[in-house]
């Protein structure tokens, strides 16, 4: 009987002969990493939201302006996070070289923080992730200031925070306070003033 186009299942993998990742073939990763990618997007708000012309207005006071930007930050923070990382490839894109070191960091960071289901284990000791986080992070920033692209990467990450507070202060958040309420991260709502 012919298998030809069917995907094998771990089973039929183990005895195909495919090495196993942790346990797990690297279909179940795969199929794991794209269930847990759909789960992370799905945080990702529609851009025609973000884009709402209708919401923008300036802020009657620099306490609402901070109001404004740390509601519109949880909101939309898959969104901002997308676009700082946009303006980040698209500064890297007449550096080659650096370009490659953020892809290849950039698929690091999906195995190692945002697509694991297990705890790293190293030498018996389980890893936390505050310390994958943080050393991801000098990792990634280290190999890309040894690619000489440093007024580069500094100037897009400071031109994406500009981007992300300038809309996070001109975008009314009033809708956005009530569905976000009650989560740890929550923006503190408005006082009444007496």
């Amino acid at each position: 009987m012919s298998k030809y186009g069917t995907i094998p299942t771990s089973s039929s993998a183990a005895a195909a002969g495919v090495p196993h990742l942790g346990g797990a073939s690297p279909l179940d990763f795969i199929s794991r990493a794209k269930a847990r990618g759909a789960t992370a997007l799905a945080t990702r708000r529609p851009w025609r939201e973000l884009a709402d012309v209708h919401a923008v207005g300036l802020p009657p006071s620099l306490a609402d302006a901070y109001l404004r930007v740390r509601a519109n930050l949880v909101h939309f923070a898959m969104n901002y996070a997308i676009v700082v990382l946009v303006v980040v490839f698209l500064s890297l894109l007449w550096q080659p070289i650096s370009l490659i070191v953020f892809l290849v960091c950039m698929v690091g960071w999906l195995v190692l923080y945002f697509l694991r289901d297990e705890p790293i284990v190293l030498f018996g000791r389980v890893i936390g992730d505050g310390v994958v986080l943080s050393v991801l992070a000098v990792v990634t920033l280290g190999l890309l200031l040894l690619t000489d692209a440093t007024t580069n990467i500094l100037s897009s990450l400071l031109i994406g925070f500009v981007l992300v507070v300038v809309h996070a202060a001109l975008h009314r958040a009033e809708d956005n306070v009530d569905e976000e309420d009650g989560r740890w991260y929550a923006p503190v709502p408005q006082q009444p003033s007496h």
